[in-house]
């Protein structure tokens, strides 16, 4: 491995059946880093426009020939595996990189074979467990010492969940199990919470935010827990719903015929689950806790992506502080290997903003005025619902102020309109909130954390504020909030905010991710654009310039 190359990262192994939606393997991404530095990131799905895309092997040689990045001998080459296996071979076969096999989780990277075009190259494998905990290093750096570093999802390479320690620089793998795999099952695999939210199998990369969102209407039940368990949480009734009725009937005493999502049976059913999820995670870690009586956590995988689990841990007390990527899934898993390569190379890596998704976008920069600033408030206090497309987008699958919609947050039919009208979401969702920190104590009495900068915890709403924020307030008084601390952090998003709460006493807006239900966020301001008129919304920003549609 050479210091002074950089590092391409490639995320594609490809999914055991060749469908049209992704099953065991989705959202494929590419990434180079010089440095330390992100120069190139790219979720495909941004570019394909394919909602988690999963087929870079088809159109690698072609996104990398435009980019100029088919040269031998510029940079050195990491893949990133998966349960399904650790090979990557692109459609022309002229890009063919095999790992070796193992029944291990390494802690470092390993060397594998590479023909790339007609030539044979070093390159090296980084295990998809490694990724995950590495997507934590180019928003927080290196780890600090005595830290837990846990992965938690559907499936890695060997597992679903793995224990990492980190201690004098060193880093040790605790453990590596499946044990929790019935925890990540309730959001992928579980044929009821597919039924009860109208799922298909090609929806599951969007049931969790679902589910997660249905549950907050329910409550947790012990009754409901044991017969749960009793009937392994009825995970394999994809065929026949009749078992599952004539259950419920005996059990509860109680009829039910279809899958009504505001039926509170149904309800409670989704809160116990998550209630498990929950409490079930927390004693995990509180296990390793002990055994090794760490100050910090780094958590990613797809389940960090669960608000409600995250702000448990954080109140639980059981460490200084938890930091979780705004790409815990695995839509960072390039990121996360060329971070931890660089990290190898130069010792740690630059820290970065989230914004980074800048495949294909020639022009970052964003220019507006203070008359813009005016004009585009004045349209927000009118009820105005706008588009937001600047400089590069966000990591993972959040909007955080760059590939937004925006509105008044103070209105549940406003709020309806933007998610259910706008974005054809469904009506039980709950959509979020964007906020100058400092305004965060204003809203909520429960601990302030990083996490909020990457919308990635749940925070109770004061009584008394929620009517001035009812459009973002979920029915059990939470919201997930998101926090801009610095004018830095993103100063036209900041200079919007700032204004608005000082010339108009408005300390929060709706902010969701800029696209239809089914469809990535939006990624060049030509998207952005074809999007907003499809949504009839009422004006758009590019990179600053102000658009009233």
């Amino acid at each position: 491995m050479d210091k002074t190359k950089a590092t391409l990262a490639i995320y594609g192994i490809q999914d055991r059946n060749n469908s049209e939606y992704p099953m065991y393997v989705h959202d494929h991404s590419i990434c180079l880093m010089r440095n330390g530095k992100v120069e190139k990131f790219l979720q495909l799905e941004r570019l394909s426009r394919r909602k988690r895309d999963n087929k870079l092997y088809t159109c690698l040689y072609d996104i990398l020939k435009k980019e100029g990045l088919l040269k031998f001998d510029d940079y050195d080459i990491v893949f990133v595996d998966n349960v399904v296996g650790r090979t990557f071979i692109n459609t022309e076969g002229n890009i063919r990189f095999e790992a070796p096999l193992t029944d291990k989780v390494s802690n470092t990277f390993e060397k594998g074979k590479l023909w790339w075009l007609d030539r044979e190259k070093d390159a090296y494998v980084v295990n998809h467990e490694l990724a995950h905990i590495s997507t934590c290093l180019p928003f927080y750096g290196k780890y600090k010492d005595n830290s837990l570093i846990v992965h938690f999802d559907g499936g890695a390479s060997k597992s679903n969940c793995s224990i990492w320690y980190s201690k004098d620089d060193k880093l040790t793998l605790l453990e590596k199990s499946w044990d929790l795999k019935y925890l990540s099952n309730f959001f992928n695999a579980n044929a009821i919470v597919f039924k009860i939210i109208h799922a298909k199998r090609c929806d599951q990369n969007s049931v969790p935010g679902k589910m997660m969102g249905l549950a907050s209407f329910g409550k947790y039940s012990k009754q409901i827990e044991d017969w749960l368990i009793k009937n392994n949480y009825f995970e394999d009734s994809w065929k026949t719903n009749k078992i599952f009725f004539r259950k419920i009937k005996e059990e509860f005493n109680y009829e039910i015929s279809t899958f009504d999502q505001k039926d509170p049976f149904l309800q409670n059913i989704l809160a116990t689950i998550q209630y498990i999820f929950k409490r079930d995670f927390l004693n995990y870690l509180k296990k390793f806790k002990n055994k090794t009586n760490a100050d910090y956590l780094y958590y990613s995988g797809g389940s960090a992506l669960n608000i409600v689990t995250n702000k448990a841990i954080l109140e639980s007390g059981l460490f200084t502080d938890v930091y979780i990527p705004p790409c815990a899934e695995d839509s960072g898993l390039a990121l996360g290997a060329a971070s931890y390569i660089e990290s190898i190379k130069h010792g740690e890596v630059v820290h970065h903003s989230p914004y980074l998704n800048n495949w294909g976008i020639s022009n970052d920069k964003v220019e507006f005025s203070k008359t813009t600033i005016e004009e585009l408030a004045k349209i927000i206090v009118d009820r105005g619902i706008v588009g937001v497309c600047n400089s590069y987008g966000e990591v993972g699958p959040r909007a955080l102020g760059n590939r937004s919609l925006i509105s008044l947050a103070n209105s549940k039919n406003l709020a309806e309109i933007v998610s259910i009208e706008k974005k054809c979401r469904e009506w039980y969702r709950p959509i979020a909130p964007i906020m100058l920190r400092r305004n965060l104590s204003y809203f909520s009495d429960d601990v302030e954390s990083i996490l909020s900068d990457y919308m990635l915890m749940d925070y109770e709403i004061k009584q008394e504020r929620r009517e001035e924020i009812s459009g973002v307030v979920h029915i059990n008084g939470s919201s997930r909030i998101q926090t801009i601390t610095n004018e830095e952090d993103n100063p036209f998003m900041y200079s919007l905010l700032d204004y608005l709460d000082k010339e108009y006493k408005i300390k929060a807006l709706v902010n969701t991710s800029f696209n239809r239900q089914g469809e990535p966020i939006v990624h060049t301001g030509e998207d952005a654009y074809r999007s907003a008129k499809e949504m009839n919304l009422d004006a758009l920003v590019i990179n600053g310039n102000l658009l009233k549609l």
